[in-house]
């Protein structure tokens, strides 16, 4: 079986849709092993760094072409890499009509999507349905996502098949019993741009005030940057909450684990949330995570492992917030609830999906 795996980045930054369509490049290649290969095209990449390369990539890799934000030179790639090949994994509904084009070239091949979040759930361009209408299957990360997509395209539901996102396998151990001591801290962790106000990070720091006068030695972590910082700057600066906010910026994988390991509750209130891989990372950690009652938050979240609050209640955040930092959480339970969406399990669902 010859797989061509289509991607917006890779490496290029840092998100959630790249980490799991490195997942996907993992999978597949374990999946080829046998007597296939995959081929890799990736459109914002300038190049692809040999460690992190490998540590996704097996020899069942035998193409790999980083396309420097090149469309033309995406599109050419991605249709010599179709060539021979039985099927193409879309990791971006946007590279979608490229893989209907290699269709069009080359009859027998099969192409699939993987269908994220908000991404998909708007209206399409008349290419996108056109190209959507020959699509094997849609993956959807999230029932919410599948329910997002087949509402709005009409499809038999033979075409989706629902395949969660999953854990790095080597990110996180099983955390010791007994809850952590030390300050309280609340973490976030999100791109903060202005398109993406829906994550609720603003929501936190408007409940900061009323935390620290329940908790006064509360803090707040945000992780993360984009064209909305000075905006919540000045909002916590406002509010008077500037020495109990910091704002830590863009850091590596292994600052990222500390600060997991760090806090006391992670925290996320966004309405648009296909996954919310991150949810996944704090629970690894063993650490109790509040997020909104929307999208495919409730999905990830259940009360061994967190609360949900609705959607921009700042005073619903405030006491969930104290609530949670004060609970008796079980690090264990919640660890084994983020291990139920396990890399191994998300092989199996895939490899289920994919079947021709």
């Amino acid at each position: 079986m010859k797989t061509v795996l289509l991607c917006p980045e890779l490496f290029a930054r840092e998100g959630g849709i790249q980490r799991i369509l490195r997942l996907y490049l993992k999978a597949l290649g374990e999946l080829a092993r046998a007597d296939g290969e995959v081929r890799l095209v990736v459109l914002n990449d300038r190049e692809f760094p040999v460690g992190p390369l490998r540590r996704y990539a097996d020899e069942t890799l035998t193409q790999q072409h980083a396309c420097a934000r090149r469309k033309p030179l995406f599109v050419w790639r991605t249709l010599q890499c179709a060539a021979g090949a039985d099927r193409m994994v879309c990791g971006h509904i946007g590279q979608l009509p490229v893989a209907w084009l290699a269709q069009r070239l080359y009859p027998r091949l099969q192409y699939f999507l993987v269908a994220h979040g908000i991404e998909v759930w708007r209206p399409y361009t008349c290419l996108e349905r056109i190209a959507l209408r020959g699509v094997r299957r849609i993956l959807c990360v999230s029932e919410y996502t599948r329910g997002e997509v087949q509402r709005r395209t009409g499809l038999p539901e033979a075409q989706f098949a629902v395949v969660p996102n999953a854990l790095d396998p080597d990110f996180a151990d099983r955390p010791e019993d007994g809850t952590a001591g030390g300050e309280p801290v609340i973490l976030t962790v999100a791109r903060l741009d202005a398109a993406e106000a829906y994550k609720g990070v603003d929501h936190l720091i408007a409940a900061m005030p009323a935390v620290r006068q329940a908790v006064p030695a509360a803090r707040l972590r945000i992780v993360g940057t984009g064209n909305d910082l000075p905006r919540l700057h000045e909002l916590a600066d406002r509010l008077g909450v500037a020495g109990a906010v910091e704002f830590a910026g863009l850091v590596d994988e292994e600052t990222l684990r500390d600060a997991y390991r760090a806090c006391t509750l992670f925290a996320l209130p966004s309405r648009k949330e296909g996954f919310g891989l991150v949810f996944l990372e704090a629970m690894a950690h063993g650490k109790p995570c509040l997020g909104a009652r929307a999208g495919a938050t409730p999905e990830i979240i259940d009360d061994t492992s967190g609360v949900l609050v609705d959607f921009g209640d700042v005073p619903q955040i405030t006491r969930q917030v104290v609530w949670a930092l004060q609970h008796p959480w079980n690090p264990v339970q919640i660890w084994r609830r983020a291990a139920q969406f396990s890399y191994g399990e998300f092989k199996l669902r895939l490899q289920a999906a994919l079947a021709l």
